[in-house]
């Protein structure tokens, strides 16, 4: 039998299952993908011509001492799986009517610029870095181990948790007083959320911006380089990954998880029961909750359980040839694109109306962030486009009419190219040698994830903080590894699984304290 059966492969799911193998446990993982990773996994096109990562960017908390690294130092993987950091004068650049802003790894420097900008409105915003300093020191010290009285005694922070605890991010510029202009440089990391400053969760803005403020990092042989890297860990040490099986039923004897029920997605027919001590569900905890039955899980889970996913995305994957896009600014950054000044305005009618005229987007070029590039020809660069989608307007429009869906995702795309062509490159759709795009149901349908969701649980206030939903599931030896589980990105997913490792083993991997 085995330690531990692990359902499904993202990144939560293969830092937990790599470590628990390299500890000598017996470790099987099941995945209903062909590739191990989640949105982590990386998938070729053109006959292996192009390799593309489905949603990852750029990432945080991987340099020397971070998080991250610990993981992988504690799995010898710190030498081979390294990371290149993204330009520390300006790893993000923010553009709109009007304005240009370099976001530096540095909040001094980026009070200075933005001082510059807005003179009068200085003091505002130096107050409104000093409060997400604090609130970013707060978060890195609490310990959700010792709870709210144990925090609190030991000073760790509580009073900036408390007094944001339920604040979007449009709540503390407006307590601050921000010019429009101001908050709109500051909040156009949005694609990095999906989710708009009158929605956001100001707490889960102020992890990622400060995050990105230690260092903004790619991996420098791609994220496939990662995926396999944990991968060969679990194989190395006796792990097993079935590919291909989709966890159809869990096996439950009373309130205790025993097991699995698996099918093959090539013959469905083929059915495979697996048992384990313990199981481990990187699948999204609600839909596996529907499985079981939400009446098997306590009142306080249920509860947390009750959650909305975010939205989606509509992201293009191209490459161009023929132009050298460092020409025109690209590089170790990314560029985050609006044609307005008001984000809540843009987001909805894009979201909510499917109006995206005047579209906001990222921009972000994976050939260049790595100097070990080979995701694409030597002759060509690749170039990709994000934006936020609705998911039922998407699902609708394939269900009723194939081809209007087909050209829905044109059309988004013909108007990101035309504020390219006006802003950035001219004639990019003259040197674009290959394009193909994905919607909110592509990624239901290759991520498997429910609604095409972006980050799990939606990053709104009602699901960040001490309520969120953890590892805890009230059933006896199954434990929820999941991006709504924990928190969602690349650090902080790997961090799930640490995490549960620790809990489960009594170590301190992940924060290495």
């Amino acid at each position: 039998m085995d330690d531990y059966l692990v359902v499904g492969s993202g990144l939560s799911a293969l830092s937990f299952s790599a470590l628990m193998a390299q500890k000598g446990k017996k470790v099987k993982v099941i995945e209903a993908h062909e590739y191990a990773g989640g949105y982590g996994h990386t998938f070729p096109q053109a006959k292996e011509k192009y390799k593309y990562n489905a949603q990852l960017h750029y990432v945080w908390n991987c340099g020397e001492g971070q998080p991250v690294h610990n993981v992988l130092k504690k799995l010898n993987l710190h030498e081979d799986v390294t990371f290149q950091r993204y330009n520390e004068d300006a790893f993000d650049k923010m553009r709109m009517p009007g304005y240009s802003l370099d976001i530096p790894n540095d909040y001094e420097l980026l009070g200075d610029r933005l001082g510059e900008m807005f003179p009068k409105d200085k003091p505002k915003i130096q107050g409104f870095l000093r409060d997400v300093q604090a609130l970013s020191q707060a978060i890195s010290d609490y310990n959700p181990l010792n709870g709210i009285i144990g925090n609190l005694f030991k000073g760790r922070g509580v009073y900036y948790l408390a007094k944001y605890r339920k604040a979007t991010l449009q709540d503390v510029f407006d307590q601050f007083k921000l010019p429009l202009p101001a908050q709109t440089l500051l909040a156009l990391q949005w694609p990095d959320f999906m989710l708009p400053p009158n929605q956001l969760s100001f707490i889960a803005w102020t992890a990622l911006f400060d995050g990105y403020q230690k260092g903004a990092y790619y991996p420098t042989h791609h994220f496939e380089h990662v995926v396999d890297s944990f991968v060969k860990v679990i194989k190395d040490n006796g792990g097993e990954i079935l590919f291909e099986n989709k966890v159809i039923e869990f096996i439950l004897e009373g309130n205790k998880v025993v097991g699995a029920i698996s099918e093959d997605v090539n013959n469905p027919d083929n059915k495979k029961e697996h048992f384990a001590k313990n199981v481990i569900c990187n699948l999204d905890p609600k839909m596996a909750s529907e499985m079981i039955g939400p009446q098997k899980f306590s009142p306080k889970v249920r509860k947390k359980l009750n959650y909305d996913y975010s939205p989606s995305s509509w992201i293009s994957y191209c490459s161009v040839k023929g132009i050298d896009l460092r020409d025109y600014g690209f590089g170790r950054c990314n560029f985050f694109h609006t044609t307005e000044d008001d984000i809540n305005k843009i987001f909805n009618r894009m979201y909510e109306k499917g109006d995206y005229k005047k579209p906001s987007f990222a921009i972000t070029t994976p050939s260049l962030h790595t100097s070990n590039d080979k995701s694409c020809p030597e002759d060509e660069q690749m170039i990709e486009f994000v934006t936020v989608g609705h998911y039922r307007r998407f699902l609708d429009l394939k269900l009723a009419n194939p081809k209007a869906y087909n050209t829905k995702k044109m059309e988004i795309m013909n108007y990101i190219l035309d504020e390219v062509e006006e802003h950035y490159v001219p004639d990019i759709r003259k040197h674009l040698v290959f394009k193909i795009s994905g919607s909110p149901t592509t990624s239901e349908r290759y991520c498997h994830s429910p609604m095409g969701n972006s980050y799990g649980s939606n990053l709104t206030p009602e699901n960040v903080g001490p309520n969120r939903l953890d590892h805890k599931t009230s059933l006896k030896n199954f434990y929820f590894c999941n991006a709504s589980s924990g928190y969602p990105g690349f650090a902080a997913t790997i961090g799930n699984g640490a995490r549960l490792y620790d809990v489960l083993t009594g170590e301190s991997v992940y924060l290495n304290k």
